[in-house]
């Protein structure tokens, strides 16, 4: 980051963009990540684009429409987006397709991409992006979560939280590496001790059980991480009410990312999920669980080589499966001291 809080470059992953059901067809939208403006798009046929925000022939952004569309976004045709200043129309690919008044395309234009594209999934109601610092093609695919179909009978319909913060996308990967923080900064009842950390590929996941006060006394509780790679984010929490929570964080630049959390919560015996109450309360909970560690992410140095006690949790396996997102980012590169950290905690 410029400030030099955090002398880490961003990583490499399938990332947030979009909920699915704020992007209807033939409606377009502008965006900001990794310091880069987009332009997100719904073609007539259904699929969602990304692209590059400014038209390469006089640099009007393409997420901005006029007219008609004025404060809707840029104007979407069939299966391209429209320039609002003149009128170029470009596929999802970045190809110019058409230039309305121009008797024949330029060299330039014809058959070339124009504009740089992403690669694009969708699922689990959330539209995801590829993020490669040089271009790379992904590595891996986003996963399905059954729970969060739309039509899944069993489960809710999902309640959002966005909050920007000024921290970087790592540090809180780290956080739920960290099973001391719960103690002093949330006020759990005792610090919780990680089961079954697993790290293998792109893929991590833990089980942390969790003493649960309620009005009726303390419940054994359970609550169950699952990482694919640095963008996707899932936890489940059983013990009070069965909740699902997609946690999304997507860096804006250097300085700050999107946190975007997606919860669902199970239907009861008449098909609904109850309002208010608990299954509102642990919502609420975690959402404030997020507002107490802001102060601490904005306002934190990130080390290196962090001075660890045996109390901290797989925060150093952690931080050596997180290295592999980096593109340029290989012990070669990395001061000794974190050469050093790596090796420790291999």
């Amino acid at each position: 980051m410029s400030s030099n809080r955090y002398p880490l470059p961003q990583p490499k992953g399938w990332f947030f963009a979009a909920y699915s059901d704020d992007l209807e067809i033939g409606q377009s939208r502008p965006l900001t990540y990794f310091g880069e403006d987009m332009v997100i798009f719904r073609t007539e046929s259904g699929e969602v684009k990304l692209l590059e925000a400014y038209c390469p022939h006089m640099g009007a952004h393409l997420g901005y429409g006029i007219h008609e569309h004025t404060g809707k976004g840029g104007e979407v045709k069939g299966e391209t987006i429209v320039c609002p200043f003149h009128g170029w129309r470009f596929n999802g690919d970045g190809v110019c397709e058409e230039v309305p008044y121009a008797k024949n395309m330029p060299p330039k234009v014809k058959d070339q991409q124009c504009l740089k594209s992403w690669p694009v999934q969708e699922k689990n109601q959330i539209i995801w992006f590829w993020h490669h610092p040089k271009g790379g093609a992904p590595e891996y695919d986003v996963i399905d979560i059954p729970e969060t179909a739309a039509d899944h009978p069993e489960w809710g319909t999902a309640v959002k939280y966005h909050q920007r913060i000024r921290t970087h996308v790592q540090d809180m990967a780290e956080n739920g590496a960290d099973p001391a923080h719960f103690q002093y900064v949330h006020g759990t009842m005792d610090v919780p001790v990680p089961e079954d950390a697993v790290f293998e590929g792109h893929r991590r996941s833990a089980v942390l059980p969790s003493k649960m006060p309620t009005p009726r006394g303390v419940i054994d509780g359970c609550i169950e991480f699952e990482n694919n790679g640095p963008g996707q984010s899932w936890v489940k929490f059983t013990g009070i009410c069965d909740t699902l929570q997609q946690a999304c964080v997507t860096p804006v630049d250097d300085e700050y990312v999107d946190v975007n959390f997606f919860f669902l919560q199970k239907r009861d015996e008449n098909g609904e999920v109850p309002s208010g109450g608990v299954n509102e309360a642990i919502c609420q909970n975690i959402i404030q669980q997020l507002r107490e560690d802001t102060p601490i992410w904005e306002h934190k140095k990130y080390w290196n080589a962090p001075l660890l006690c045996d109390g901290d949790g797989p925060s150093a396996k952690l931080r050596t499966w997180y290295s592999q997102f980096y593109e340029d980012y290989t012990e070669e590169k990395q001061p000794e001291y974190t050469q050093r950290f790596l090796r420790e905690a291999s």
